[in-house]
């Protein structure tokens, strides 16, 4: 096969920043770096308890901003530019009005929560969330074996119903609810498109498939069913074509008109395609602000609390599965922020080194068990395998001779329990995982965090070859767009791929962990199952 000499451009938004690489057509090497941080961030202020918005203005500066930077950095010429892909947080999206324009912009609209953008760690629908999952379960719908049997408050639907129900003259107003991933596509491209990523995953609608129908929305609430008429645009394929770029936005980022752009990605999703994973038994794991587990599988196989299983969802001919936990590197960014003493902090000044850094070198001295501290990672509720935004998080054998690393090890642990948890749901799915690849930044930071996985897991883990991950996957996904290679699958075994190097568990830790790990999944299975439903009470008592 011939491939085209040139270069592609790949974008991912993550919550608080977005980041482009230039990258080459030919192998996946990275010419060009671009970020840009939004100015205006997660916005909570003046919100109520679980509300987490944010600025669509933000993301069109940053696109433009973070394209600029990486083209410049890339030293290479406008005509090499063969393609555009992009990635982005879901469901995050915001009303538009008929031009595709946000309504939030609208001066009737400037004082309503609900027509602006709400971000994919917005909470407010956890009651709308039960509320769907119920009416499911009562009419035996057969999608709810698709999202793990369980309507996650993260997704559009339950957001939908949270606008329909709270501000009617919004959902009334609005000509359509967007993905601010196809939003961004449409700004390139003056295209409405629908990523199959976001339809399937987030609005539980995927052709061929069982789906959200408008006699269930109805029974839910009648006449939310008019959720299905506010969807506008054409359905795209991941690593398909959505469009060309317009002559202004050419302009704009000092590129060429016409060039491809690709349909968006869930920014998650688009690691399957440069980790080179083109065939199923290895588990992608995100290690980012909150972690992400993504596998491919031939076949469909419900698993508890998977986060979404969608044929054609990551990766053409596999059903992708995604599952996750809703906290991660920001669980230990709010220990390091309000919980580290200050002769820590000086310490840490002294080296020249950061606060993660000196805790890490810490906590990489213990052995499993020697914290007596266990810790269920729900800082930020539970998204796989228990799918319940009310479960808060719990640090358990805490005594006056506690040390801060050995909460911060103990909290990293938790995570590595919450993803065995994850993957045993797999198996007993019959979806067999034997290997981890790992990307996202904690993973190139932090080689504790690998160590322990591997021996919680009891599984080989690899790196992403390149630590750009999500950003580079966007643009591969524009390399099969720009039909470059001729499906995804080439494009990422040519330019994705993992380290050769593996981080394997040492035996003596991982039978540790196998002690430790009955005991944190009797903790879990107490306050996530029932048995002891504190939480959820005592998150009512803070509302009163």
């Amino acid at each position: 096969m011939k491939k085209q000499d040139g270069n592609v451009i790949g974008v991912d938004f993550g919550t608080l920043s977005a980041r482009a690489v230039v990258a080459d057509i030919s192998n996946g090497h990275i010419l060009g770096v671009g970020t840009c941080e939004y100015p205006h961030g997660v916005i909570t202020e003046g919100l109520p308890a679980g509300w987490a918005l944010a600025d669509p203005e933000d993301y069109l500066s940053s696109l433009i901003a973070a394209i600029r930077e990486a083209f410049q950095t890339s030293h290479v010429s406008p005509e090499s530019i063969l393609g555009i892909g992009l990635d982005a947080t879901a469901s995050t999206f915001l009303p538009v009005d008929e031009a595709c324009e946000p309504l939030s912009r609208r001066e009737a609209f400037r004082d309503h929560p609900h027509a602006r953008m709400k971000l994919w760690k917005h909470h407010g629908a956890s009651r709308e969330a039960d509320a769907l999952t119920a009416v499911a379960e009562e009419r035996h719908e057969d999608f709810l074996a698709r999202c793990g049997g369980k309507i996650n408050a993260e997704w559009m639907v339950p957001k939908l119903l949270e606008t329909f129900r709270e501000d009617p003259e919004v959902f009334s107003a609005a000509d359509a609810f967007i993905e601010i991933g196809d939003y961004l596509v449409f700004k390139l491209t003056g295209k409405r498109t629908l990523s199959d990523g976001y339809s399937g995953y987030k609005m539980l609608l995927r052709p061929g498939e069982p789906s959200i129908s408008p006699a269930y929305l109805d029974a839910v609430e009648p006449g939310f069913s008019r959720i299905l008429t506010k969807r506008k645009g054409m359905p795209a394929g991941i690593g398909t074509l959505a469009g060309f770029l317009t002559p202004e936005m050419a302009e704009t980022l000092g590129l060429v008109p016409g060039v491809p752009v690709a349909a968006g990605n869930i920014d998650a999703h688009a690691a399957i395609p440069a980790s080179g994973i083109t065939s199923p038994g290895t588990m992608v794991v995100l290690l980012g602000t909150s972690c992400c587990s993504l596998t491919i599988h031939p076949a469909f196989h419900p698993v508890e609390g998977a986060f979404g299983i969608v044929r054609d969802g990551m990766l053409p001919g596999f059903y992708g599965y995604e599952s996750g936990q809703n906290a991660g590197g920001d669980m230990l960014s709010w220990f390091v922020r309000n919980a580290v003493p200050a002769e820590y902090i000086r310490e840490a000044e002294c080296r020249g080194i950061s606060i993660h850094d000196l805790l890490t070198e810490k906590a990489s001295a213990l052995r499993p068990g020697q914290s007596g501290l266990l810790v269920l990672d729900w800082f930020n509720g539970n998204r796989s395998v228990l799918a319940n935004m009310d479960l808060t998080g719990l640090i358990l054998g805490l005594t006056l001779k506690t040390r801060p690393e050995e909460i911060y090890r103990a909290m990293i642990e938790g995570l590595a329990f919450g993803l065995k948890a994850i993957l045993e749901a797999h198996a007993k799915a019959g979806v067999e995982i034997r290997e981890l690849a790992a990307s996202g930044g904690i993973s190139y930071k932090n080689p504790l965090f690998l160590q322990i996985y591997a021996d919680v897991t009891g599984l080989p883990i690899r790196r992403l070859a390149s630590p750009e991950g999500p950003a580079l996957g966007s643009a591969i996904c524009a390399a099969a767009a720009s039909c470059a290679y001729p499906d995804l699958a080439a494009a990422a075994r040519a330019m994705g791929g993992l380290e050769t190097s593996a981080v394997l568990p040492q035996a003596g830790n991982h039978a540790g962990y196998e002690k430790l790990y009955s005991l944190w999944l009797r903790l879990h299975d107490a306050f996530g199952r029932g048995s002891l439903p504190v939480m959820a009470e005592l998150i009512s008592l803070s509302k009163e």
